[in-house]
């Protein structure tokens, strides 16, 4: 279905399976789509209704020029009105990378509107205002060179970071039609999701995360260093978490690890 957002229109997608309302809504990463969530969400415990968005700038959502559109508080409130277009009642979470920030970041200002959260590959933003200056300023060289090529030559380049080369040992055919998925997002809207919704522009989250009160779930792949660490970060300073590392999976455990990662979220399911 499409639900208008000031200007603009988002894609949301909504599987009902049962008459309860319960719903789990599933947010993509940077460069992806309601296409990554396709297969894995037919496993997930029937007992839930799944939906799924298309961020603002990605798949069949719309791609403005004007960048506040992607900021953190605009992503907040398109989160909130899928939210309301789903469901009156609480509502699990499950976002990777990006959609883990979105997550997150919704679960901060919205407590009460979530029953769980389950975060894939998260960052609750960058601390150091240093740091913070410096990924800002990579994510505009980054989005200059998303707007200055084609975005196949934009895809490659992303694909080959050091963060998804565990990608590679992917059949060749299911790398081929995610490169491929990816191809058609917007070169627009991604460049301006880095400009607006970066680590670097996102709101540091770290000292919120004490009054995050609901069952969180954090999943990390076993070969990503750096986000099982963050994970274990957060589970310190989150009160109900619990962390689960993926063998064998990099950044992205539900596309390399589909099977593991369904069963992990399924048992986390079985609390509720």
């Amino acid at each position: 279905m499409k639900i208008k957002y000031k200007s603009i229109t988002l894609n949301l997608k909504i599987i009902q399976r049962n008459d309860s309302g319960k719903y789990i809504l599933f947010l993509h990463g940077f460069t992806g789509s309601i296409n990554d969530w396709i297969d894995v969400t037919k496993h997930i415990d029937s007992r839930f209704n799944i939906a799924m968005l298309d961020f603002i700038g990605h798949g069949e959502s719309d791609s403005p020029s004007n960048e506040s559109l992607y900021s953190t508080e605009s992503i907040i409130d398109q989160i909130d009105l899928a939210i309301s277009n789903i469901t009156n009642e609480k509502i699990i979470l499950a976002g990777y990378s990006m959609g883990g920030r979105a997550a997150l970041s919704y679960a901060v200002q919205y407590p009460k509107k979530l029953l769980a959260l389950i975060l894939e590959s998260t960052s609750p933003g960058i601390t150091s205002e240093n740091l913070r200056k410096e990924r800002i300023t990579n994510d505009e060289e980054l989005a200059k060179f998303i707007l200055e090529n084609p975005i196949e030559k934009f895809i490659n380049h992303w694909m080959n970071k050091d963060l998804f080369k565990s990608q590679k040992n992917l059949p060749k055919e299911k790398l081929k039609l995610i490169l491929e998925n990816k191809s058609k997002n917007n070169k627009v809207g991604l460049a301006n999701s880095l400009r607006g919704f970066g680590s670097g522009k996102m709101p540091p989250l770290f000292e919120n995360l004490k009054n995050i009160k609901i069952r969180t779930l954090l999943i990390s792949g076993e070969l990503d260093e750096k986000f099982r660490n963050i994970n274990l970060h957060m589970s310190r300073l989150i009160q109900s978490s619990k962390v689960i590392v993926v063998k064998e999976a990099g950044h992205n455990t539900h596309l390399e690890r589909e099977e593991e990662y369904i069963k992990e979220v399924n048992n986390f399911l079985n609390q509720f």
